[in-house]
């Protein structure tokens, strides 16, 4: 799954909170890929993310996001880092 020079973390949040730590992961840098998951491990989203892809080009991601948050409450986002 993980390329030798990546690392992979879980964060645990809640449909509402969903959206806003998906912006922080982003901003923190680094991040290769973002997988959404439900409480039960079922993937509802893969977001692939490269060094240019910013600002108009992830606005479907946010709407994406935005109706998975009301789908249930609470999920696991596994990230994927470059070290």
């Amino acid at each position: 799954m993980s390329e030798p020079n990546t690392h992979y973390e879980e964060f645990h949040v809640n449909g509402e909170s969903l959206v806003a730590k998906i912006k922080e992961i982003i901003h923190e840098g680094n991040v290769r890929r973002i997988i959404i998951k439900d409480e039960k491990g079922n993937t509802y989203i893969e977001i692939p993310l490269t060094v240019g892809v910013v600002g108009v080009v992830l606005l479907p991601v946010w709407a994406a996001v935005g109706a998975i948050a009301a789908l249930a409450a609470n999920f696991t986002i596994g990230v994927e880092k470059a070290d």
